[in-house]
């Protein structure tokens, strides 16, 4: 025994700090998911979110103690970074210009915002769920995953009409989602509404605050890129870690303001798409450290949604919520699908296209548990089990959509 203390006394002269155990786990956790992953899309041709989600499922069931809930430090920023990285891009996406000449595309996509709100709340009322509670889960609900989608569309190389049509509603939807649980959140602690003009003040007050810090910081994001390209190339690889800083840097700086930093992102790409029409054309490396970041997003979601509670009164409500859900989504495309320039079927396969859910809706029910100790535990206990549910069954409806749509390979 005193020999092996010298040894230990010996050897711990030679250990040096290092950054700690849940850095070795989680780094282990990443290699063990893109492992899987991988070879999730090699042998089932499905997208290599579902292996993601996988291994983050099964480490928040084995009592992976990485990711605590509610998100808060790091965790929080590295979740609001993967988010607003991917709504950037989503934004570059959307020309202004095709809702002039469609704009039916935009009632569309009201129609279908509104009605998953309407479905879901009357839907978790009729459970008697409380109505705070119950406005919050469909609020929540109104977001389809833009990161869900664009990944599944890159592994299976879909493009098409459907393809772009999911894409900007869940763009918008997410938008919608974005200003009204910041601004829900920021008075879920508040007692009575007044009425009268004092009523609609204090409702409408909250969203124009958050709306006002999101656009001016989105768009001092897209006006310093605007001036860094005139002097950089796009395809250059000082340029991808410009972009990826200062995205990181708007993000701080809207969650510090009092902002939403995803929806500031989604603003300065949108900004930057009209100041810079040309089609981007980002160097590989934005790809691969975009990747990096959209798997540890889909991991740590999938981790923290599955520590959560799974009774059976819980999978009831559950089941509930992701069923009237999608078929709002897929009723309010179809509604207001005329003079849109869909076929019916195509708004049909856009519907079922819109059902995950994943890092946004786990972002905004994290508003919610931040705004409101008593009522937060409530919406996560519902929602949780939902968004994990959703990425996984949701990635798989999509790569289904898209194929039966004739906009990509069999899986």
């Amino acid at each position: 025994m005193n020999v092996l203390m010298a040894i230990w006394s010996d050897w711990a002269d030679w250990l040096k700090p290092s950054a700690g155990f849940p850095t070795l786990q989680w780094s282990l956790l990443l290699a063990l998911a893109a492992l899987v992953g991988h070879l999730v899309q090699r042998y089932s041709g499905l997208p290599k979110v579902l292996g993601y989600s996988m291994v983050g499922t099964l480490a928040g069931l084995a009592g992976f103690g990485g990711a605590g809930w509610p998100l808060q430090g790091i965790g929080l920023f590295l979740l609001e970074l993967g988010v607003a990285v991917v709504l950037f891009e989503a934004g570059g996406r959307l020309a202004l210009r095709w809702f002039r000449h469609n704009p039916m595309l935009l009632v569309q996509s009201l129609v279908e915002a509104t009605l998953t709100f309407v479905a879901v709340y009357l839907a978790m009322r009729w459970f008697g769920i409380s109505p705070q509670v119950a406005q919050a889960l469909g609020l929540v609900t109104m977001a389809a995953s833009p990161a869900v989608l664009t990944r599944v569309v890159m592994d299976t190389r879909a493009s098409g009409p459907v393809t772009e049509r999911a894409v900007v509603l869940s763009t918008l939807n997410t938008f919608y989602a974005l200003v009204l649980c910041s601004a829900r959140a920021s008075v879920m602690e508040r007692g009575g509404v007044a009425r009268g003009i004092d009523g609609m003040v204090e409702a409408v007050y909250p969203v124009l605050v958050v709306l006002g810090l999101s656009f001016v910081i989105g768009g001092l994001l897209a006006l310093t890129l605007r001036l860094a390209l005139r002097v950089m190339s796009p395809t250059s690889e000082n340029t991808a870690m410009l972009l990826l800083a200062l995205i990181a840097a708007a993000a701080a700086l809207a969650a510090h303001l009092g902002a939403s930093a995803p929806l500031a992102a989604l603003t300065g790409g949108v900004l930057l798409k009209q100041l810079n029409p040309r089609p981007w054309a980002w160097p590989r490396q934005l790809g691969t450290a975009s990747s990096i970041l959209i798997m540890l997003m889909f991991v740590l979601v999938s981790t923290v949604a599955a520590q959560a509670d799974w009774s059976g009164p819980v999978a009831l409500l559950v089941a509930a919520l992701v069923l009237v859900r999608a078929l709002a989504k897929v009723v309010g495309v179809a509604l207001a699908n005329a003079g849109s320039g869909a076929r019916f079927k195509q708004a049909l396969w856009v519907g079922c296209a819109m059902s995950p859910l994943s890092s946004i809706a786990l972002l905004l029910v994290s508003q919610f548990a931040s705004a409101s100790p008593l009522l937060g535990p409530q919406i996560a206990r519902i929602a949780l089990p939902a968004i994990l549910l959703m990425e996984v069954l949701g990635a798989m409806l999509v790569t289904v959509a898209l194929y039966r749509a004739g906009e990509s390979g069999k899986p």
